[in-house]
């Protein structure tokens, strides 16, 4: 069974001052890059007393077909930039599109989808936990829904939030509405008020205090004759009672209006450090012609990573552009970082959908 999660460190409480000083900085310190390039990668970042730690898990390689998925796992000190090698992702076979969240000490690993040797697509029900210190991993409770690309965020220090998603496999084949909820400390699952908007997967967003922010990903086009999949434009911010006074199942949602730049697929987005008066939310890359596996539009263009970052901030409760001219641009993510070294990207794929071992810090530039 799960351990109960330990309570936030000062080490985690330090990051605020931190990360707003090496926002500003525009100093960046050498990060090693991933032992090997990879994409679409499982990622997280912990925060102790020892330091923060940064974890990818899985993904898929420069030859972006099956053969090139690992089940690689790769740990990285913060201090001293450095990848370690870790034991290996169980199972026969590597994922793409997985969710990581680190919490209480472990790393939680939810779904995930396999390729056939000819394209077909299984998404998975596994929950893996990683405990770094032991260098073992154990099994969960499977997901009740099983999903890939969905966003998945911690919150009130126990629990993780699943949230939307695709779910493929010989029963269902479609992205999925739902809102799961990981009760790490009960290793139980439980299911939440669902957005009212339109289904997607490859969205991006995170947890901040009571408050999630997600946005735009890929839905299914009702038009037979277009491309397979589209771009949704729609932002969505929903409310989470506190556990200690109300059933965090029953989630307000609201729509947001636009956010700065075009609808995007695979934006990588991570929560900042949350204050009295709330915090920011951030989102990186992505780009806004959904793609498959191997980084081909579906609407048969070549997909290009988007310059821009931007931010939401939970206080005043809008938009504002970090950056609109990053140069070193990716997508294919599956989190943005947020650390006391800045915003940091894993891998991903850059210009050219070129699959990249980089870890780029995203750096504040011309505003709007």
């Amino acid at each position: 069974m799960p351990s109960k999660p330990s309570k936030i460190t000062l080490a985690a409480v330090a990051l605020c001052c931190l990360f707003a000083a090496s926002l500003h900085a525009g100093q960046e310190r050498k990060l090693d890059p991933l032992p090997q390039p990879l994409s679409n990668n499982a990622v997280a970042a912990a925060y102790n007393d020892y330091g923060t730690k940064i974890f990818s898990f899985m993904g898929i390689g420069p030859g972006k077909a099956s053969a090139a998925i690992t089940t690689s796992a790769y740990e990285m000190d913060l201090n001293s930039g450095k990848w370690d090698e870790k034991r290996p992702v169980p199972g026969v076979v590597g994922r793409l599109a997985a969710s990581a969240v680190a919490l209480g000490g472990q790393v939680f690993i939810f779904g995930g989808y396999a390729l056939d040797e000819k394209g077909g697509e299984t998404t998975f029900s596994d929950l893996n936990v990683f405990v770094p210190f032991e260098n073992r991993y154990y099994s969960g409770k499977d997901i009740p829904v099983p999903v890939d690309d969905a966003l998945a965020a911690a919150y009130a220090d126990r629990y993780i939030f699943l949230i939307g998603g695709w779910s493929g496999g010989r029963s269902n084949d479609q992205a999925v509405p739902n809102v799961q909820i990981y009760d790490t400390a009960k290793n139980a699952w439980a299911q939440a008020t669902p957005n009212h908007g339109t289904p997607v997967f490859g969205h991006a967003g995170a947890i901040l205090g009571n408050t999630i922010v997600y946005v735009d990903g890929a839905y299914k086009n009702p038009d037979s004759n277009g491309p397979k999949y589209l771009a949704s434009s729609e932002c969505w911010m929903g409310k989470i009672p506190d556990p200690k006074k109300g059933d965090i199942t029953k989630i307000e949602w609201t729509k947001l209006p636009p956010h700065p730049g075009d609808a995007r697929f695979r934006i990588a987005a991570g929560a900042g450090p949350a204050g009295k008066k709330g915090g920011k939310i951030y989102f990186s890359g992505g780009t806004a012609n959904p793609y498959n596996y191997a980084g081909v539009g579906y609407d048969g263009h070549t997909p290009e990573p988007s310059p821009v970052a931007f931010a939401f901030d939970t206080r005043t409760e809008k938009w504002e552009t970090i950056n609109e001219n990053l140069p070193d641009p990716t997508m294919d993510q599956r989190a943005l970082l947020v650390t006391h070294r800045g915003l940091l990207l894993v891998g991903g794929m850059d210009k050219g959908q070129k699959v990249t071992a980089n870890v780029t810090i995203v750096k504040e530039g011309s505003k709007k």
